[in-house]
């Protein structure tokens, strides 16, 4: 598999792919749970001081590079069931269209003001087609609210990178089929906090790494 995506590489883009298969795992320290989350749902989104996070806490760890555009536009998906986004906290590449299949038997009506992306799906009901999306152009993270649902929160991190996780509760992590080379390592861990730090890579090796 990894000979015929460098063979392949090489054909449409006239350079040498580089070569995959290291791993990079550890552990992120997460900050102390704010408040006790909302019984009927696992994470939620909050904001405290203006600064937004999920609670509990998770962190997505990222590889930051220069890595080819992918060979078609990606794409992912962030339904609403029990009045809740699942999962709360996306990550996905520039590029990325979303949709946003409604799976309560009532209406929605997701929007954002963010920056990074603004929109708004308007009412839309579970059978309604096609699904509502967005194609995500921008690198940043956008705020996700329900007009109709005012407690209703998500959060989707662009980034430039195909290369992401999500950790566990307990700030684990593992990246996999990662380029050899010198790159950067992030975890973001809120809106106001992404640590950062310089590693180099060889194939198929393992690096173990912790963001304290």
């Amino acid at each position: 598999m990894k000979f015929l995506r460098t063979f392949l590489f090489s054909i449409l883009f006239g350079g040498v792919l580089p070569i995959y298969g290291a791993t990079i795992e550890g552990k992120v320290t997460l900050p102390k749970t704010h408040t006790a989350p909302v019984k009927t749902q696992r994470y939620e989104i909050i904001s405290t001081g203006g600064v937004v996070a999920t609670n509990p806490p998770l962190a997505v760890v990222y590889l930051e590079g220069d890595f080819p555009p992918p060979a078609s536009p990606p794409t992912a998906r962030l339904p609403q069931k029990d009045l809740v986004f699942i999962p709360s906290l996306l990550p996905v590449r520039v590029g990325t269209r979303v949709e946003f299949p409604n799976l309560d038997d009532l209406y929605h009506n997701i929007f954002s003001f963010s920056a990074a992306k603004r929109f708004d799906l308007g009412r839309y009901r579970p059978d309604d087609r096609p699904v509502p999306s967005q194609v995500f152009d921008k690198p940043g993270l956008v705020t996700l609210r329900c007009e109709i649902h005012e407690h209703m929160r998500g959060l989707i991190l662009v980034l430039n990178t195909p290369h992401f996780v999500v950790t566990d509760a307990a700030g684990r992590f593992k990246l996999t089929d990662l380029p050899a080379g010198k790159f950067v390592l992030n975890a973001w861990v809120d809106s106001n906090t992404t640590r950062s730090q310089p590693v180099e890579l060889a194939a198929d090796a393992t690096l173990r790494l912790d963001f304290p």
